[in-house]
């Protein structure tokens, strides 16, 4: 936040969105980037590369122009009464770390009680792709999804689990390969009740 306030009511002010840049400007970036990296972005292998990351980071960061509120508009009231846990699980899953911007991949387990209905199960992965396709940390990917499920569902409980190799740690510092991070997240009767946390988890065979 910007540390302006609003003089009408004395509250801080958000600070502008920078501006985007330009395809040309970000093309142009990539070949300094080549060039920093000892390279000659004017050599044949390399002359169409910058387009060809440009095109690539459209496909990667597509999140910031998505929305999880239209991605879990559409629910189902008649379900039978069913109101027992909905599981989806070994979601895969691939994002990039906002400290190095390098790739961490690995797969979602997401479950909810119902409440008033529920999404089709396709939505839950489709979630998971809105918050990965932008600069993350595994932690705040793991709450940004069931925040969104608890606003948007109004679920009894949610339940988040995320287990992913980041390339941070096994392509440079340490190079732990195959090391795994796990996440989770309880929310509602998930958080409350134990037994609800160990259902969860032996549903998801993670323990």
């Amino acid at each position: 936040m910007d540390a302006r306030v609003n003089l009408l009511n004395g509250l801080p002010v958000e600070a502008a969105k920078p501006r985007r840049p330009s395809r040309a400007e970000a093309e142009a970036a990539v070949r300094t980037l080549i060039a920093w990296a000892g390279d000659d972005p004017g050599r044949e292998g390399l002359l169409e590369t910058p387009g060809r990351v440009i095109r690539a980071y459209e496909e990667f960061f597509a999140g910031y122009e998505q929305d999880a509120g239209a991605v879990l508009s559409k629910t189902f009231k008649e379900v039978g009464g069913y109101d027992d846990i909905v599981l989806v699980r070994d979601i895969p899953f691939n994002s990039h770390c906002e400290h190095h911007m390098v790739p961490f991949v690995g797969k979602a387990h997401i479950a909810y009680l119902p409440h008033d209905g529920v999404v089709g199960l396709s939505k839950l992965a489709r979630l998971v792709e809105v918050f990965a396709r932008r600069l993350q940390t595994q932690e705040n990917l793991t709450a940004q999804i069931v925040d969104a499920i608890n606003e948007h569902l109004n679920p009894r409980g949610a339940a988040v689990m995320l287990e992913a190799e980041h390339m941070c740690m096994s392509m440079r510092g340490v190079r732990a390969h195959g090391a795994s991070t796990v996440t989770h997240r309880f929310t509602g009767v998930f958080a409350e009740d134990r037994v609800e946390q160990d259902r969860f988890f032996a549903m998801t065979g993670t323990r």
